[in-house]
């Protein structure tokens, strides 16, 4: 068992050293920030990574779906580090979780699959993602999923911006998770 709030100080420290990289600049959304969030200067660091995974783990146990979830991935480049961070994680605490790798689009040659990894037709599972901002990302994950076959139980962000993920999410049924905010930074 960790100690979430220690596990959560620990990687807003490493989020805060690595990840924030402070001046003007256009996201992917197309909106202008005051800062850029790189989470994969965190997602793919020694470090952090298996922070990234616990804290995705207590986010889902809070929520009462850890037991209920076969799981986690989401839309390439942003959700893979997360979702193998939480992968590996969840065998280390025994509560076993499989990944996955939701494609930008299908592939034209082998098995043309837009999902990778363990089969998720008919499995319970949570699109993850490192950061949102409108929540697109995420939900073209979601859509790919269903597509698949696979129930989406909830989406679990690592930091939410607060810019409106959440509620565009939500309005679609789906809760939105959220491990960490940029509020946690005082960045807002």
């Amino acid at each position: 068992m960790t100690d979430s709030a220690d596990t959560r100080r620990q990687l807003l420290d490493l989020i805060d050293e690595l990840a924030v990289v402070r001046g003007r600049v256009t996201l992917s959304s197309g909106k202008e920030a005051d800062y850029y969030l790189d989470l994969r200067r965190v997602t793919l660091d020694h470090r952090s990574a298996p922070l990234v995974g616990d804290v995705v783990l207590d986010l889902l146990e809070a929520h009462d779906l850890l037991d209920k979830v076969d799981a986690v991935g989401g839309l390439t480049m942003g959700a893979d580090p997360v979702g193998t961070a939480v992968m590996h994680r969840s065998v280390v605490r025994g509560t076993p979780l499989d990944s996955f790798v939701v494609r930008k689009e299908a592939k034209k040659h082998g098995m043309s699959r837009r999902v990778e990894g363990p089969d998720v037709a008919g499995k319970r599972v949570v699109a993850v993602e490192d950061t949102s901002t409108t929540g697109g990302s995420v939900l073209t994950a979601v859509d790919a999923l269903k597509e698949a076959g696979a129930e989406v139980v909830a989406v679990a962000v690592v930091m939410d911006r607060d810019t409106g993920a959440k509620e565009r999410v939500e309005a679609t049924g789906i809760p939105y998770l959220t491990a960490l905010t940029t509020a946690d930074l005082g960045l807002d």
